[in-house]
This record gives C-alpha cells, structure tokens and sequence, in this order.
C-alpha cells in the first residue's frame, strides 16, 4: 500500500458526521448519503460516504481520477446496478425515500434525476425529436404538449435561439457545445428535480464550456444539481458546495469559498494548490 494511501485509511474523518459547514437550502436537503460503501466485487470503491446534498444548490465533486466521484454519482441514480458483481451498504435517500429499498420503482427514480455525461450523446434524430424521447417513450403523443416541451426545453437550456428554426434537422449536425446543451434540454423535458452532471465540459472548448457554466448559472435554484469536474476553477465558478474525494472517501465537504480559501484537510490543501493530482 503506498504511503498516501495509507495515511488516507489511517486518518480520522475531517468533519462529524453532521458537521459539513456547507451553504445549507432554505427548501433543505434533496440526497442524503449516510456511510455509503460500495464494492466492485472484493475491491472497495467508496467508503462510508456520507452527504447531505442541498436542494436547488450545486454541489461539486471534485478530486483526482479514480477517487470515486463519477462512481458516486452514478449510484445516485441507480446506474451501477448494471455493473456485475456490485455490492453496496450505507443508504442513499432521496426526499427522505430509500433509493435502494427493494420495493424503489428504479425507473421512476431515473426520471426524477436527469442525467448528463462526458461527452455529448444527441441519438441520430432531429433536434425536435431528441428533446421529446423521455416523454415519447413514456406514450405522450399530444403533439401541442410535446412541441412546448420542445421550447420549453430549448429555451431552459438556453438553445432555443440557435435550432428554432433547426428543429427537423439532425442532431448529429451541431456543434459539440450545441450538442451537449440540448443533452441537458433532453434532461430537464421530462421535468426531473436532480440534474447529475459528470464532467458535461471535459470534451468542449472554453467557449461552449463557458456557455454551460452560464447555464449551470440559470438553472441553479429550478434544479439540485450535482456536478462532476476535475476542473477546480470551474468547480469554483459554479458551485455553491464542494466536496473534495480520494481514494473513495470524502475528505472534506462544505461551502466552495472556503474550500478553496480556507480549507480544513491538509490533503485538500495540496489538491487544490496543484501539489498532487
């Protein structure tokens, strides 16, 4: 075992475990994540993770690669269920409801945490039609209801503007940052009340990066938003919480500015100031 990994295991945790110092909601918590712990059979990824995230903030996770984060993420959704041999313990709730109970509708629960990846993943359809496939898939046919969905999203993620006049046409012929804003249009048409990002800019240029931090911006308060980035300065521009992970556990969690000014850890201390990572 190296040596920093070793001092990771070995030391106690930064924060009580209701002790997270993080801007707090005036509609309160959205995810609660208490001693989570998750296992890709006998190696251990996460260990005893526990989060309240806030409701209508944006969380960061920040951290090196391999640390846990995307891993989190995605069992906010339930998207490691289809991963082989995955054991998890600890709870996860959302609105105050078990996410991993036995009797949990998982694909109700997807419906309710939008879901944005990497790299931009328009289907090979036009504009209109992939905004409207959660709902399509759901049976709505109501064209007047589908085509304000297809505004209404547009508009929510800032591209309407842009495709009004696009809207027959593929997907696939925008440009990277066009593509990944109507991902997010596509999240947010089936109304959910999380938006889970992982790492939406890490394939963009700074300016269509710059435009999805503005529109982070604009959704902040109408979403929970939980943002994977390895990039700190964005993490810093967009978030109202951070929480720092390595070696799958959290090391520190609490309001933005001062994890970046002030933080508690010293190994977060190290990360952000580029000593490691």
């Amino acid at each position: 075992m190296a040596v920093a990994e070793a001092e990771v295991i070995a030391a106690p945790p930064v924060f009580a475990a209701t002790d997270y110092h993080v801007a707090t909601s005036k509609d309160g918590v959205a995810l609660d994540v208490k001693d989570f712990n998750l296992w890709y059979g006998a190696s251990q990824a996460l260990h005893g993770v526990s989060m309240p995230i806030q409701k209508g903030v944006v969380t960061a996770l920040i951290g090196p690669s391999g640390c846990g984060k995307s891993t989190l993420l995605r069992c906010m959704n339930r998207m490691n269920d289809l991963i082989d041999n995955l054991r998890i313990q600890g709870t996860m709730t959302l609105d105050g409801r078990d996410i991993y109970a036995p009797n949990i509708d998982v694909i109700g629960l997807r419906k309710r945490m939008g879901m944005v990846f990497q790299k931009p993943n328009p289907f090979p359809m036009s504009i209109a039609e992939n905004v409207v496939y959660p709902l399509k898939v759901d049976g709505v046919t109501d064209k007047a209801l589908l085509a304000e969905t297809v505004e209404r999203s547009l508009r929510g993620a800032a591209l309407w503007n842009e495709v009004k006049d696009r809207l027959k046409e593929s997907a696939l012929g925008l440009s990277g940052g066009q593509q990944q804003r109507l991902c997010i249009a596509r999240a947010i048409a089936g109304d959910p009340e999380v938006l889970l990002m992982d790492e939406p800019c890490s394939a963009l240029d700074p300016i269509a990066t710059a435009k999805i931090e503005e529109l982070i911006d604009q959704l902040r308060g109408q979403y929970t938003i939980v943002i994977v980035t390895h990039n700190m300065q964005q993490a810093s521009r967009v978030s109202v919480n951070t929480a720092f992970m390595y070696l799958g556990r959290l090391i520190e969690y609490g309001e933005t500015k001062r994890i970046f000014t002030n933080p508690v850890a010293k190994r977060t201390q190290d990360y952000i100031t580029g000593r490691f990572g």
